[in-house]
């Protein structure tokens, strides 16, 4: 009998997505490009001060096929954002658009931007 353990999961490369952010006056917009990843295989966490975004793709060849060169095949994709006090937790969206997927953390009240009025004295 032997000790020898072995593993049958395949570990996939993981990358950490393009992404842009952007703030606007309602709050802060970060798009990611998430090619391939079904809104199926994608999970948005969020623990305390951190969102973390995760994906997957998975390439399937058909029979008789094989890869002759690989670029963006099966993957994984993960990135994690710390969050201030500035973002309304609640009230944070997740759409997904041909591949991008785009959150939106809006900016809690007291975080926004207002007009102090001025009165005559």
């Amino acid at each position: 009998m032997s000790n020898k353990i072995t593993k049958s999961e395949t570990h996939l490369p993981r990358f950490r997505q393009a992404s842009d952010i952007i703030e606007r006056e309602d709050g802060i917009h970060i798009f990611m490009d998430m090619p391939g990843v079904s809104k199926q295989n994608l999970s948005i966490d969020l623990e305390e001060n951190e969102l973390v975004v995760s994906g997957q793709t998975r390439a399937e060849l058909a029979e008789g096929e094989k890869y002759i060169e690989v670029e963006f095949g099966s993957c994984d994709y993960r990135r994690a954002f710390k969050l201030s006090d500035a973002v309304e937790r609640e009230k944070i969206k997740a759409t997904m658009t041909n591949g991008v997927l785009e959150l939106f953390l809006p900016k809690a009240e007291a975080a926004q931007p207002r007009r102090i009025e001025i009165k005559a004295g």
